[in-house]
């Protein structure tokens, strides 16, 4: 049975199940998690972890966006999933809540590849759902386990051929102009497995100047080489030639058009394209001596060209190599009379950005260079991590981990001077956990951790030149507290409960200048709040699912560093956050591949500006999703479904910009989208 991540006490009330018999199964089930590094069963991490698996990821889902997965899990808020130039904002209990565009302060995982740099930004773009197998979610701050800009972590596992050994070919359309077509197949020969998915998507979207044309093939070989050794190759190829951006709206734009653009992005045609290429190599050993060896290597060379919506120096492009190591040794001992599992290992990555910059006005339009810069950022990371046994029940996990991360500036633009520069930090990280499984399928924990995060270099930016690092700008230091509970009853209920505290110095905030975002330490911040799961499969067809988090995330105090402010928002809420979200889901399997979802999703209000001055209302969505499938002789199956997002055609806000310049920090959502799609798979 799939696990799901369900959450308790609210929801028990109100579905009458309080007086559910608490029996234990005879035999209950094991969930390994490997996003932790040290494998464990899940009754036995002593940290919050969420796993998505495969049939929710792919049921019905147009498997384009992260969020039509990641929603269900509490702690976590996606935005932006209607504009592809700047990517889906992903938040784990407010880290990430600060990034313009893609993702900071995650580390982001793809079989076992780190899209997140060594600078501390990731790219969520070169994911590809319709291959994931899995999606690993640690929903607090992780660095003795990563690194930099650790404040969760998302891993995603993706198909190797083994356990899907079919070719399918679908194709899927819908509002808005929307067109997906994919291809995929599996398979084992001898001691060879491999599976390819290849998707090629073209959509207009919902507001003018927001057209996506995007080809994405992911591939993975696996060779057995015998001894419990085997090899795997993995390929992951991007060409996204457009992706139009239609920029932030002021409220009496929004009023006027909801699909309106601004009036910059058409005029300057803002957009990116990108093409990118990605080669891992991993090699493991499970009876390497009296334990387990895993080495993986990888390749990221990455081609950008960004075009911002505003005038002045907005015209970006760079040729990224990024590429590193890692190793990893597990063993299993005994301590004394104790059994010890320990994992040791080392990371290793070099990012290379070689950066232009040029100026751009709506009637000559590129014109002059405003930038010319190589950026290298270096990373290296050594860890240690182990779970004691201190009786048949209850476990003590503590890790350690050293860090040094390097940057560099080498400046060659001269008419404003060298701005050539570099910053080195060292960090130290920690965790220490108990976890007490007082049942066969019950757990309770307790974790405390630290994590850091440094600016990236385009939060290095100096807001007074145009290139190297701003001096007063630091990293940002967590301290994450948390206690939890997960279970598993043999009626069919499940759940999974944690309450966390987090206190974070020196956050760092945007502001925006002159059109273009900068950053500072900004002081302190709390985030405190519960996050609570619950499934119940009431029957073997029916079956409900809910996530809810409630939390509290503020400034504690705000100090400014420049341009010689004098406001204090100390006590202000964290703006771009929501502190309640809830989303329920009601699933119906019939015979063979018959099913319905009705799901409801609810989004609590937040602020858009660090002032909070900016008032952003809360909304309810409601989405479903049916479908069948039919055999047509042998092996082959064909599936049909149909989905419908934003049922009742709630207007709402797909992402809101942060401290937007000029009033503009609205992106509007599509009201009412329906998609349908076929899949044949033999």
């Amino acid at each position: 049975m799939t696990h799901r991540y369900l959450n308790t006490s609210l929801l028990l009330g109100a579905l009458g199940v309080s007086g559910v018999a608490f029996a234990q199964p005879s035999a209950p089930e094991v969930m390994e998690v490997t996003a932790p590094r040290l494998d464990r069963e899940l009754y036995t991490t002593p940290a919050a972890v969420s796993v998505i698996e495969h049939d929710d990821i792919a049921a019905g889902q147009q498997r384009v966006r992260l969020d039509e997965s990641l929603v269900r899990v509490p702690g976590v808020f996606l935005q932006n999933r209607d504009n592809f130039a700047q990517g889906e904002r992903l938040a784990i209990r407010g880290f990430g809540a600060r990034a313009p565009f893609g993702v900071r302060g995650i580390t982001v995982m793809t079989d076992g590849i780190p899209y997140t740099l060594p600078d501390g930004q990731a790219q969520l773009d070169a994911i590809d759902l319709d291959s994931a197998e899995r999606i690993e979610v640690i929903r607090g701050p992780s660095s003795v386990l990563y690194g930099n800009a650790a404040g969760g972590v998302l891993s995603v596992t993706t198909a190797d051929g083994r356990d899907d050994q079919k070719t399918r070919l679908g194709a899927e359309i819908g509002s808005d102009g929307y067109q997906k077509y994919r291809f995929s197949d599996g398979g084992v020969n001898g001691p060879w497995s491999h599976h390819v998915s290849v998707s090629a998507l073209n959509f207009d979207g919902y507001r003018d100047q927001s057209q996506v044309e995007k080809y994405h093939l992911n591939a993975k070989v696996r060779r057995e080489l015998g001894n419990d050794r085997a090899l795997t190759a993995i390929v992951n190829l991007l060409d996204n030639p457009r992706s139009e951006d239609p920029g932030a709206l002021k409220e009496s734009e929004v009023d006027e058009d909801r699909q309106g653009a601004a009036p910059n992005s058409l005029a300057l045609d803002a957009g990116q394209e990108v093409d990118q290429q990605v080669l891992g190599l991993q090699y493991e050993d499970l009876s390497a001596g009296p334990g387990e060896l895993y080495v993986k290597g990888f390749y990221l060379q990455r081609d950008f060209e960004q075009q911002l919506p505003y005038k002045g120096d907005s015209r970006i492009n760079y040729q990224r190599d990024y590429y590193g190591a890692s190793a990893e040794y597990h063993q299993d001992l005994l301590l004394g009379e104790l059994p010890l599992r320990y994992v040791i290992g080392v990371d290793a990555a070099r990012q290379e950005d070689d950066r232009d910059r040029h100026n751009v006005d709506a009637v000559n339009g590129v014109t002059d260079r405003a930038g010319d810069e190589m950026q290298t950022a270096t990373s290296l990371g050594v860890f240690a991590q182990g779970d004691l046994d201190l009786t048949d029940k209850l476990t003590l996990s503590l890790g350690a981990r050293y860090d040094r991360v390097d940057f560099d500036i080498d400046d060659d633009f001269d008419s404003d001077g060298d701005q050539s520069g570099d910053r080195a930090f060292r960090e130290w990280s920690g965790s220490a956990g108990l976890s007490y499984r007082y049942l066969p399928t019950h757990q309770v924990y307790a974790n405390t951790g630290t994590s850091f995060e440094t600016p990236t270099f385009s939060e290095f930016a100096n807001p007074s030149g145009v290139g190297g690092f701003n001096p007063a700008i630091e990293p940002q230091k967590a301290w994450n507290r948390e206690i939890g509970l997960r279970g598993n009853f043999a009626n069919g209920v499940d759940y999974d409960l944690a309450l966390f505290s987090v206190r974070v110095r020196d956050e760092l905030v945007p502001y925006n200048e002159n059109g273009r975002d900068f950053y500072r330490n900004a002081g302190d911040s709390s985030r405190d709040g519960v996050e609570l799961a619950l499934g119940w499969q009431m029957t073997p067809s029916w079956r409900l699912d809910s996530a809810l988090t409630l939390a509290k995330y503020e400034f504690d105090e705000y100090k400014v560093k420049s341009n010689n402010e004098s406001n204090s928002y100390g006590g202000n809420r964290i703006p771009g956050l929501p502190e309640q979200t809830w989303n329920t889901q009601l699933s119906w399997q019939g015979l063979d591949e018959r099913f319905a979802t009705l799901e409801t999703q609810y989004i609590g209000d937040m602020v858009a500006d660090d002032a909070n001055d900016v008032d952003v209302d809360d909304y309810w969505l409601v989405n479903l999703r049916v479908g069948d499938g039919w055999h047509l002789g042998g092996d082959t199956l064909l599936k049909g479904y149909v989905g419908m997002r934003n049922l009742f055609d709630r207007e709402h806000f797909a992402n809101v910009r942060l401290n937007g310049s000029y009033g503009r920090y609205y992106e509007p959502a599509p009201g009412r989208t329906v998609y349908a799609g076929m899949e044949v798979a033999f």
